[in-house]
């Protein structure tokens, strides 16, 4: 009997980015509600393509100014609104018609990578935010967030709250961390809108 190729389990990033994959559909409205380093936002621009609509927000210039260089390297559509705004501010940049429609909002807390650590997301910010991501999803539609627990553990305890908060007759939510290291890995959590 052959021994399984050496294939790793996913990272939290990992396993965020393949449940976009596989579920966001051509053509399809979503947001990044923190862009950072744009790599995010060009996974959303290629499986929602050219007839979709990608809505990207960072509070920092230089992640906005990384995204648009990342997309314009990689030849993505040309599909992505980028926001100078926090993630906060969701209700107030997307279009009105996009309320109830959102296919995917994806979050990446923390702070930018090569950048000040100072400016990092909290859950005074973080929270407002995810509720206005539901109540602007679609059926089926799905929230991911990876949060990291050594760049904020106030801000990882109180999504994980808000998450267990949610009713389960109206979301479905998965969590993935890793054994080690307990309590100071990223993890992340997947939030689906079931379809009544």
């Amino acid at each position: 009997m052959r021994c399984m190729e050496n294939i790793a389990l996913p990272t939290p990033v990992e396993w965020v980015a393949e449940l976009m994959r596989n579920r966001v559909q051509p053509g399809a409205w979503v947001v990044d509600a923190t862009a950072g380093n744009g790599n995010d936002t060009l996974l959303l621009a290629q499986a929602v393509g050219a007839r979709g609509r990608v809505f990207a927000f960072d509070v920092q210039a230089a992640a906005l100014t990384a995204t648009r260089a990342l997309l314009k390297e990689s030849g993505a559509p040309g599909v992505c609104t980028l926001i100078h705004a926090g993630h906060e501010c969701l209700a107030d940049h997307l279009p009105t018609e996009a309320r109830g429609q959102l296919a995917a909002v994806m979050f990446n807390l923390g702070w930018l990578p090569g950048h000040d650590k100072a400016c990092i997301t909290r859950a005074q910010t973080t929270l407002p935010a995810l509720q206005t991501a539901l109540e602007w999803l679609m059926p089926g539609g799905l929230i991911t967030v990876v949060v990291y627990p050594n760049h904020g553990p106030d801000e990882a305890q109180a999504v994980a709250e808000w998450v267990c908060s949610l009713s389960a007759r109206t979301f479905e939510a998965r969590n993935l961390r890793s054994h080690y290291r307990w309590g100071r890995s990223p993890e992340a959590w997947a939030i689906r809108k079931r379809v009544r």
